[in-house]
């Protein structure tokens, strides 16, 4: 990363930074995660988290590095369609709170598996939750990872790989330190905090760059479309990145898919409808999210075309970061070392209060699902439980530095896009299925998941992501027959339908276990006592 250090003020300011938040935040965990813990209480906070507070910790949750920093970038440089993202994210959780939230609060305990399996055999379709759950966190976290380390060296003046290394294992070990010591309610307090830091942050850079443009957001985007050089008037219009030809257009269409359709089936967002005590209070926690992260976005709008106008393309990508540090570039045009360094260290505290969400959700997912009702059908007692959440908390940690030591420097934007893939493929069609259809039976679900799941891995890795072009994975081979970046547009579909298909070749079929699950989801009765294991 030559060249990165004349791009970030004080690096010895930015550590600081870092260090005082890392503290205030452990110090907060420790605090309210004394005594001892049930599996309840680690798993979800024993469900003891108002609305309006999980509602902060979702948007804490959510909201990652690659939406402010990743957003604030494509806004600056690619305009109109940048901002598309923004819209993909947000419409995203009209699905959650309409089709989702309500429903899994009334009918699980603490993971995803507990509503699909409910009236299905439980080994087998909580296996297969469990290795979706594991696919998606592990994308998610392997992007976090690996963007932390980039983040970290740019506003560090970092260019030796050990050092950088060193940055991703200190994420790690903060990480494991956050969810062994806390639990869920420590991750949400982390969450509510770093939540309340970043809007703050983002809604102040947003009236700072109005205020230098008189209040008026035209004047802004004239600024933007004024300093962009040669890109001009296209920055307000549609298609800089997405209308180059049919085959964009369609990608486009693809990851749309998989970004609406995504986050209802993204196993660290639906473990947090657990930690509310009603329905009710599911449902306004989506609500209040839904609130927050749409002033967010529109925030990122302000922020990006802010960039553009007062930074410049130029210097953007002559960046260590490239598109990545659009928002650390304004924050130092506005308000010099000192505000990049406070900008910083929240972006920083983002990446660490996402990977702790994802950490305690597989965890959660290899204690309770596979230790607990896999292996031990449902017998190994609370103790055990948690500590072998905790174990596998200290595991998934190591394989979190590992990988994101590996993929740092790699293209590994599309490992997001590929996480809400196959949420939105394996995932998705199995919940939805499960809460409205009578006849899905166990067949069904198994061959939906493990079907949407195999179709995104095999079409990603056919992709010109992974060979075929000069940004690939391989740039140096072409195997890719797969013309489109992202595999939504097929794979979606192909998980609802082998879902209807596997289910319509198998005779199985509880009508008394549906109409107790139906009763179940929509009145929230028997959700306090043990899970039905059968």
């Amino acid at each position: 990363m030559e060249g990165g250090s004349t791009d970030v003020g004080n690096p010895i300011l930015n550590i600081s930074i870092f260090v005082v938040f890392v503290v205030v935040t452990l110090t907060v965990v420790i605090k309210v995660a004394s005594g001892k813990k049930t599996a309840a209480e680690y798993y979800t906070g024993g469900a003891a988290f108002s609305g309006g507070q999980n509602g902060l910790a979702i948007a804490g949750d959510y909201l990652s590095a690659a939406s402010f920093l990743g957003i604030a970038g494509a806004i600056a440089l690619q305009g109109y369609d940048g901002f598309l993202y923004s819209i993909g994210f947000l419409v995203a959780w009209l699905v959650a709170l309409l089709l989702v939230a309500e429903l899994m609060r009334n009918t699980g305990r603490f993971t995803m598996a507990d509503v699909l399996s409910f009236r299905l055999r439980q080994r087998p379709v909580r296996l297969a939750a469990a290795t979706s759950t594991l696919a998606v966190s592990f994308f998610y976290l392997l992007a976090q990872m690996a963007g932390a380390g980039g983040l970290v060296a740019l506003l560090l003046g970092l260019t030796g790989r050990t050092a950088i290394n060193v940055v991703i294992a200190v994420v790690g070990v903060v990480m494991i330190g956050y969810v062994m010591i806390g639990g869920m309610k420590g991750t949400t307090w982390v969450q509510i905090i770093k939540a309340c830091l970043l809007i703050a942050a983002a809604a102040l850079m947003s009236v700072w760059v109005l205020g230098l443009n008189g209040f008026s957001l035209p004047q802004v985007m004239d600024a933007a479309v004024a300093n962009s050089g040669k890109v001009g008037e296209a920055l307000l219009n549609p298609g800089l990145k997405y209308g180059k030809s049919d085959l964009t257009k369609l990608d486009f269409v693809s990851l749309s898919m998989a970004l609406v359709l995504g986050t209802a089936g993204l196993p660290h967002v639906l473990i947090r409808f657990y930690t509310v005590p009603t329905s009710k209070q599911a449902r306004k926690s989506v609500e209040v999210a839904i609130w927050l992260i749409g002033a967010f976005y529109l925030f990122t709008l302000l922020i990006g075309y802010g960039a553009a106008a007062l930074v410049g393309p130029e210097r953007i990508n002559a960046a260590a970061g490239k598109a990545n540090s659009a928002a650390p570039l304004l924050a130092l045009e506005l308000g010099g070392p000192i505000f990049l360094a406070i900008i910083s260290g929240i972006a920083f505290a983002t990446i660490l209060a996402v990977v702790a969400g994802l950490t305690i959700t597989t965890s959660a997912t290899i204690a309770h699902d596979i230790y607990n009702e896999v292996i031990k059908r449902g017998q190994a007692s609370q103790e055990n439980e948690v500590r072998v959440a905790r174990i596998a908390t200290v595991a998934v940690g190591i394989i979190a530095i590992v990988g994101g030591v590996l993929a740092y420097g790699q293209n590994i934007a599309f490992l997001v896009a590929l996480a809400f893939s196959v949420a939105a493929s394996a995932n998705l069609p199995t919940i939805l299925y499960s809460l409205f259809w009578k006849r899905f039976n166990t067949r069904g679900a198994l061959w939906s998941i493990y079907g949407g799941l195999a179709s995104c891995l095999l079409l990603i890795f056919f992709s010109p992501v992974t060979s075929g072009k000069e940004t690939s994975i391989f740039p140096h081979l072409d195997f890719a027959f797969y013309p489109l970046e992202n595999p939504g547009i097929i794979s979606i579909p192909l998980g609802f339908f082998l879902g209807w298909l596997g289910s319509m070749t198998s005779k199985e079929y509880n009508e008394a276990k549906f109409a107790e699950m139906e009763v179940r989801s929509l009145t929230g009765a028997g959700v306090t006592g043990e899970v039905v294991t059968h």
